[in-house]
């Protein structure tokens, strides 16, 4: 199909979803919708595309893709009335030109396969069929799967390069190299975020992981989950290129697991031998595991990775 045939579809589209859903209002720029993205991967789901409130289709935009695009710009439509502050805060750090111009676009999550969609698959496999059990088990028990756990992670990532990247370059104004395309996520959406830079580091440059969910269930007690990923980290990360990752995590309520499990990833990222500007972890004393804590602390993870000084050369 002709670019030009395709981008006047996408945008039709784009047109059409947003008189049958109501659009996050933001503060500043501009939300268009692809609702109900229809993949052959995964289940259908919502795709808000924000754009800055000086976007030109004639100049050049970084990418920044986010796991559960539905919490990220209006709290009045969220299930806990909190947000991400995405358009605020990517507004602000554009306009004070702390970081390369950026579209962000917002990935809803697909509600019951939000887990499977978003646990990385590979991790999983190498359990015994034991700890698999035993990992449906807990998820069972916390309304997480209802039929025996299979992460779906693989295609999640395939119906993101493979068919909305695609769609996205096509009708915006995007670099399409690695070094501008990112993902970013929290708790699960973090571990998706990690396995999407390993999995395929030739399109993702970077990636931020708040308050990534190590545990992969809600217990730590023999949990064979966590030392899976560190296994599977350490032989993965990508390797001779400057992919960069960033990690946190605080101390309260769910991130109250995670300081243990983040301090031993924490160690095989110095047996990479990496940069500080390749690799960073902070520590959020007092933070909780809410889109509150996120937003107050989300200005830091998009200077590590959009940060101007970073594309100079």
């Amino acid at each position: 199909m002709p670019l030009k045939l395709f981008s006047f579809l996408a945008s039709f589209i784009i047109i059409l979803s947003g008189l049958n859903a109501q659009l996050p209002k933001v503060v500043s720029g501009r939300i268009e919708r692809i609702s109900d993205f229809n993949s052959q991967f995964v289940t259908p789901r919502n795709i808000d595309i924000w754009l800055p409130a000086d976007y030109n289709p004639n100049k050049k935009y970084a990418v920044l893709y986010m796991n559960d695009g539905q919490m990220l710009f209006d709290s009045n439509l969220t299930w806990n009335k909190q947000e991400w502050l995405v358009d605020d805060i990517v507004s602000k750090l554009i306009t004070s030109h702390k970081i390369i111009p950026c579209i962000v676009v917002g990935i809803w999550n697909g509600g019951k396969t939000r887990h499977s969609d978003y646990f990385p698959e590979k991790p999983y496999q190498s359990l015994s069929a034991i700890e698999k059990d035993s990992i449906t088990a807990q998820l069972k028990q916390k309304a997480r799967t209802e039929t025996e756990f299979m992460p779906q992670s693989d295609n999640y990532l395939k119906f993101i390069v493979q068919e909305l990247k695609p769609q996205i370059d096509a009708q915006y104004a995007t670099y399409t190299d690695a070094s501008h395309t990112f993902m970013a996520g929290s708790s699960m959406g973090g571990l998706i975020s990690m396995y999407a830079l390993c999995e395929y580091p030739t399109i993702f440059g970077g990636v931020a992981c708040l308050s990534t969910h190590w545990p992969g269930v809600f217990a730590t007690e023999n949990n064979p989950i966590p030392q899976a990923f560190l296994n599977y980290l350490n032989l993965n990360f990508p390797k001779n290129t400057q992919s960069k990752i960033y990690f946190d995590y605080g101390d309260q309520t769910l991130d109250a697991l995670y300081p243990p499990l983040q301090h031993k990833i924490d160690r095989v990222m110095q047996t990479k031998h990496i940069s500080k500007d390749q690799w960073q972890t902070r520590f959020f004393k007092g933070s909780d595991h809410s889109e509150k804590s996120w937003s107050a602390r989300l200005d830091i993870p998009l200077l590590f990775l959009l940060g101007k000084e970073h594309f100079r050369n």
